[in-house]
């Protein structure tokens, strides 16, 4: 007696699922995304599982939201590095020969020209 249905085949617990098929992962009314898995198969290897936190103050991206004093603490030392950083650049920008000598540079074009006027000042001390 022959059997028309093809024999069934099944995968052993030890390797991980298989990909599901295009169909099978357009929506096969499982609804959970664990697939035929049973609850005491761990999750794929593909990656690590989410810690689970308890519902708090963060925002939809997992993390805490800054509050109001801190964000402005945050604020003002931002403003004091960035003033420091402008400072700074004035120095630099003093002591670099330029025609005319309050010509407007922006920050690379005044870092180019040190360069190129250190290099100047090299050049003439090795002569």
């Amino acid at each position: 007696m022959l059997n028309s249905e093809p024999p069934s085949l099944s995968i052993p617990s030890s390797h991980p699922d298989p990909a599901p098929s295009p169909a099978a992962a357009a929506g096969s009314g499982a609804g959970s995304g664990a697939g035929n898995r049973s609850a005491a198969e761990p999750p794929p290897r593909n990656r690590a599982p989410e810690p689970r936190r308890a519902p708090d103050s963060r925002g939809a991206a997992g993390r805490r939201r800054a509050t109001a004093k801190y964000r402005t603490a945050h604020a003002t030392r931002e403003r004091i590095r960035v003033e420091a950083f402008n400072v700074a650049f004035a120095e630099l920008r003093r002591l670099l020969p330029t025609l005319p000598p309050d010509k407007k540079l922006s920050k690379i074009e005044i870092l180019r020209l040190a360069i190129c006027y250190i290099s100047y000042l090299n050049h003439v001390l090795d002569v």
